[in-house]
């Protein structure tokens, strides 16, 4: 049975995925990995802490949502044996507002808290938006230390790992939201002119893509599951 290892969002708790755990329904193994809530590292960091928790024994497919795209793409990039396909989920290969990379150095001045929770939850869910949402999403993030979300934020205003994209070999498939008010167009448009051959699916939702469409995201993974596992027989 092939693992799906996830890397998630921004907060790293790894605790807002129970919908794709359903609707996968056991018919392969998600292994969500997670980052410290306490320690104020980069990508850099953060990519050798995830070296260290991929599967060495069983064959597995790489899923980098929102934040963690990055850390997927420079993973990918060098190779692993047993990496047999990469998804990138409503993500980026470099910072997705160049305009803001000043903001970096500002960050450490800003107040404890970021952004309020209602518009945390307009640009995470916008219509998608549910009290049990809220909730979860209110608890993941009270879970880290502002300083870890600072330098989290830091890493993405200083990200581009365009050049890396060429070095990967895997089949890629990219998971769109279609009302995504927190990524642009642009940063999977990034993507796809260094892989023109990475499949791409929509779906009408928001940022938050694996909460509010779990069950078709599982069968667009599952298919390219069935095709990994095709390929590796022929």
């Amino acid at each position: 049975m092939t693992t799906i290892v996830l890397l998630p969002g921004m907060d790293g708790t790894g605790t807002l995925y129970e919908p794709l755990h359903k609707a996968l329904n056991g018919r392969c193994k998600l292994l969500v990995l997670t980052y410290p809530p306490d320690q104020a590292l980069g990508y850099a960091e953060l990519e050798i802490l995830v070296q260290t928790q991929l599967p060495q024994d069983e064959d597995y497919i790489l899923l980098g949502e929102s934040f963690s795209g990055p850390i997927a793409i420079t993973i990918a990039a060098t190779k692993p044996v047993r990496l047999k396909a990469l998804i990138l989920c409503v993500t980026f290969a470099c910072n997705p507002y160049p305009w803001m990379a000043g903001f970096r150095f500002v960050l450490p001045y800003l107040p404890t808290r970021l952004a309020p929770l209602r518009v945390l939850s307009h640009m995470l869910l916008g219509r998608f938006s549910s009290k049990e949402l809220c909730m979860q999403l209110a608890d993941a993030l009270a879970r880290v230390r502002p300083a870890s979300l600072k330098a989290r934020l830091h890493a993405v205003l200083s990200c581009d790992v365009r050049e890396k994209l060429q070095g990967i070999k895997v089949p890629v498939l990219y998971l769109q939201a279609n009302r995504d008010r927190l990524i642009p167009v642009s940063a999977h448009a990034d993507i796809k002119t260094q892989l023109h051959e990475m499949e791409i699916c929509r779906y009408d939702a928001p940022h938050f893509l694996l909460q509010t469409k779990a069950d078709a995201v599982a069968k667009d993974v599952q298919q390219l599951m069935s095709k990994v596992e095709v390929d590796r027989e022929c």
